[in-house]
């Protein structure tokens, strides 16, 4: 039978959705998780790839607004829920869905596209590269300490029901995006997933449960974890396990970490999807007792190369003509003079000889300031054109802060 690429449907959610849990293992959601993400879908953003009656590939991408250096924030779609069904590998279904999908992107006037890859080596042929990386910690908190700074003892800390302060929480989140690359400014009705808790994903933890932090009756903080009961002959080792902390200053920062480490009955705090510049790595005594762990998280792709290098601004002042090499999106292809600094930037098309060449999948890469020109040069994905022109790019595309996605999609 031949095989039909189309938009999704209302009527076909379920079977698409079901396609999706066989393709990533067969374990079914829970019902509130089904009810958000149907809730969440732009079916016009959706598409299926269909045998008949029988969905054999899912894509799909979310409306969103990503921080990048500067501050700004801009149009990206966040691909999401792509598979393809085991007895459909190797059909070219995958390739058709990507090319489809970066062409709807375009034409819908986004100039980035954005995942969070199950399997990373899938998509850089796509054009994706790995521009964010997520720390996970487990804190050893019966041996190791914080030193907290000055002002931490100021800050107030009580217990909400996350639902009670969810609005206020949001509001500081908001806050928040602008000050980190990487971050999403949440569109209505993403608020939902913080709350989001089925008792099948505990695993014997806790409900979720939420500690706010405040300063003269103002919100500056809020930690949102579970607690995970354990024991053993020698006593109590209960884990808790952090979902996520935002503060507005390293006094309410330090305090909510403090709290964290003091809960009673527990001797480990598991820190998911942290950014890998955190904190708390300098307010922890013993940092070989935090059991570090980086792994790539966000992936970007210039869908746009022009639009998408203006939207962000520089660290250090940039003139420079890079050569980008882009298969899969070939109105990318070719040189482009990017001049810019810390107020803005214009991206044009040149035929000036360039200073840099390299793949739309490496510039993705730096895009957010994670990884910089220099390393990738010494990985030789990045190839110097003009004598210290590699310099000159890595310093202006860095980020003072890492970028971090604070949740997946």
């Amino acid at each position: 039978m031949t095989t039909e690429l189309r938009q999704l449907r209302q009527q076909d959610w379920d079977e698409y959705y079901g396609t999706l849990e066989v393709a990533f293992g067969g374990v079914a959601e829970a019902k509130e998780e089904h009810e958000l993400w149907n809730s969440l879908t732009e079916f016009d953003r959706f598409f299926g790839t269909w045998e008949g009656e029988a969905c054999v590939g899912t894509t799909g991408a979310f409306s969103f607004r990503l921080s990048v250096p500067g501050g700004s924030l801009v149009d990206a779609a966040g691909v999401t829920m792509v598979s393809v069904a085991a007895t459909h590998r190797r059909q070219g279904i995958l390739t058709s869905m990507m090319r489809r999908q970066l062409d709807d992107v375009r034409a819908k006037g986004d100039s980035l596209a954005v995942l969070t890859a199950s399997e990373p080596d899938i998509y850089g042929r796509f054009g994706y590269g790995a521009a964010t990386q997520a720390m996970t910690a487990e804190i050893d908190t019966a041996r190791v300490r914080l030193t907290v700074p000055t002002g931490t003892d100021d800050v107030r800390l009580r217990y909400a029901k996350p639902a009670d302060v969810h609005e206020a929480c949001e509001a500081l989140y908001a806050r928040r995006v602008s000050e980190r690359p990487g971050m999403l400014a949440r569109q209505p009705g993403w608020e939902r997933l913080g709350l989001l808790d089925p008792e099948s994903e505990r695993h014997g933890a806790s409900a979720l449960q939420c500690v706010v932090a405040e300063r003269d009756g103002e919100l500056v903080g809020y930690a949102r974890y579970s607690v995970k009961p354990d024991w053993a002959m020698a006593g109590p080792k209960g884990t808790v396990r952090l979902r996520d902390l935002e503060a507005v200053d390293p006094a309410a920062n330090a305090a909510l970490w403090r709290f964290l480490f003091g809960i009673d009955l527990t001797s480990t705090v598991e820190a998911h999807s942290r950014p890998v510049d955190d904190a708390v790595l300098h307010l922890v005594s013993d940092m070989r007792r935090c059991q570090i762990q980086v792994r790539d998280s966000l992936h970007v792709r210039l869908v746009e190369v022009g639009a998408a290098l203006e939207a962000r601004t520089y660290r250090a002042p940039v003139n420079l003509v890079l050569d980008v090499e882009d298969a899969f999106c070939p109105w990318n292809e070719g040189r482009w003079r990017l001049k810019g600094d810390l107020k803005g930037a214009i991206c044009e098309r040149t035929e000036d000889d360039a200073d840099l060449a390299l793949s739309v999948r490496d510039l993705g890469s730096a895009y957010l300031g994670g990884f910089s020109l220099m390393s990738l040069a010494a990985a030789g994905r990045v190839r110097e054109l003009r004598p210290g022109a590699l310099a000159e790019a890595s310093l202006a595309f860095g980020s003072d802060v890492a970028p971090w996605l604070p949740h997946g999609f």
